[in-house]
């Protein structure tokens, strides 16, 4: 018989597990060495801010948090490669993306501790707030990328989603109208190998993830997610090809969650130890920080010197959180509707009242 079509998906790499070049044909970030250490330096400023938010949620100062540890190259490329007026939408992990984009850490926080203030974050007042339903984000940047298709603007959506969000109708459903419509939109689907419990040879047959695009008429790519190189390279290319009328695409980036899924679970109790002692050998500042002290661009001094300011900047940031005034009881009514129903307000003087007899 004819054959219909036929697709291949490409492998994106530049440096391996052991921070060594692997290819010739390098981006010119590969030797801006002024930007590589810069983007090192937010890598571990995040890496920093996550262990200290872990600490306190196990001491009980912060609700349920969901770690970053590991994706700290995919998240910094992402973040990076965006211009300002771009618009992303997140799931509940990518505070390095974040961070460059402008929000504060004590936002980040304020999120997880339970004050929804912290999603009237700094930075671009256009991205989405943290999207804890799973690959619901997609569908919000899909209809954003349609926006900006229809008035023309030369802007684009990024959004992540997980190996097991990418499974869901909402991601599906996103990438299709994407490329029905040709519109500029970046699904990133950050493979961290296991959807809380569910390993990724479980969540579905399909031999890539990024082949998932291929059905949506969209570019596909996979990346190695833990190459800040490879990652960045990536982006750019997807974001500038989307901002010139080109069409959307889907990037995987494959990489691999350190953490638990979130504070909440153990993934002793799934994962076996040889597969976490495995991925700590390939993790993205390791091999970061030996590629920059080959060019003699950075040095164990500077990494401990940097560490302490992180450190200091990251209890300045706590310190700000846990200085948070608490809102009034009230608050929780007094932000969704225009006239609050009568059951409702019903409900806001008996939380007034029992507030201030408790007190």
């Amino acid at each position: 018989m004819p054959t219909a079509a036929t697709f291949e998906i490409e492998y994106l790499q530049y440096l391996d597990a052991d921070g060594k070049l692997v290819r010739d044909d390098l981006p010119a970030l590969a030797r801006d060495v002024r930007e590589l250490v810069a983007l090192y330096k937010e890598m571990l400023f995040v890496r920093v801010f996550d262990s200290k938010a872990v600490a306190l949620q196990r001491t009980g100062k912060l609700g349920t948090y969901a770690s970053c540890l590991g994706h700290e190259a995919a998240h910094i490329a992402i973040g990076s490669a965006m211009q300002e007026d771009d618009v992303f939408a997140p799931m509940y992990r990518e505070y390095g993306a974040q961070f460059h984009r402008g929000v504060k850490p004590r936002e980040v926080l304020l999120y997880w501790g339970g004050d929804e203030r912290g999603s009237n974050f700094s930075g671009p007042a256009h991205d989405f707030a943290w999207c804890v339903p799973i690959a619901t984000q997609c569908l919000h940047a899909a209809g954003s990328a349609l926006a900006f298709k229809v008035r023309n603007e030369p802007r684009v959506a990024v959004t992540v989603v997980g190996d097991g969000g990418s499974s869901k109708g909402d991601f599906y459903g996103a990438i299709n109208v994407a490329g029905a419509m040709q519109l500029p939109l970046v699904a990133v689907i950050v493979n961290n190998q296991w959807a809380i419990s569910v390993p990724r040879n479980a969540q579905t047959g399909a031999k890539t993830l990024a082949q998932k695009g291929i059905a949506a008429g969209l570019e596909c790519l996979q990346v190695d997610g833990n190459d800040l190189i490879a990652m960045r390279t990536a982006m750019d290319f997807a974001i500038k090809r989307a901002r010139h009328g080109h069409g959307g695409m889907v990037i995987e980036a494959v990489t691999y969650r350190l953490s638990d899924h979130t504070t909440a679970d153990d993934a002793r109790r799934y994962r076996p130890d040889d597969e976490v002692k495995a991925a700590w050998q390939r993790e993205p500042l390791k091999r970061m920080k030996t590629y920059l002290m080959s060019l003699n661009a950075w040095t164990e001094e500077e990494e401990e010197a940097w560490k302490a300011e992180c450190a200091a900047k990251v209890d300045a940031e706590v310190n700000a959180y846990l200085e948070t005034k608490s809102q009034p009881i009230e608050a929780m009514f007094d932000y969704t509707w225009a006239e609050l129903p009568a059951d409702l307000a019903a409900q806001r003087a008996e939380a007034i009242a029992a507030d201030k007899s408790a007190h």
